[in-house]
């Protein structure tokens, strides 16, 4: 069985800023993917793209389709990925990943977590490479977006 896939950090920007980075498609696109397409409400549909910020060498765009599960501002923002091209995504069929915020001070205390591989029907193997490659990803794009976030949050102070 595949664990859950984890990360927390902590970012020195207000939960505003954090909140912003993470569900508007203009700055996910900043520190995510080099695109983003989003109808940022819950069951809103929306793909990410990348090329040169895929944390795998990659030879040509990847997309992903993902559905928005919650929309909690500025608390909570979850959707769905990995999902068979055009099945409905649910619990069994895809991953769910949650932006989880909370404020700490002036600070932002981020928790990413990837669930739900256990329970797609793929083999071990690619589910261990899914949780390899995600996990190593979401290390590189965390660190991105504390820098993106750094640099926001005082572009708004002047």
């Amino acid at each position: 069985m595949i664990p859950s896939i984890e990360q927390e950090i902590l970012i020195e920007a207000p939960v505003d800023v954090v909140w912003g980075a993470v569900t508007e498609p203009d700055q996910i696109s900043s520190w995510f993917t080099n695109a983003a397409v989003i109808d940022v409400r819950e069951g809103g549909k929306g793909a990410l793209t990348w090329t040169d910020r895929a944390a795998v060498d990659i030879t040509e765009p990847v997309t992903a389709e993902i559905t928005v599960v919650t929309l909690d501002r500025p608390r909570l923002f979850s959707f769905r990925w990995a999902y068979p091209e055009g099945a409905v995504p649910r619990e069994g069929n895809s991953v769910l990943v949650e932006f989880t915020l909370t404020p700490e001070g002036e600070s932002t205390r981020l928790r990413v977590t990837e669930s739900g591989l256990s329970e797609i029907d793929w083999a071990e193997e690619q589910k261990a490479t899914y949780a390899q490659e995600h996990t190593h990803g979401w290390s590189k794009h965390l660190a991105d977006l504390v820098a993106y976030a750094s640099v926001k949050d005082q572009a708004a102070v002047k």
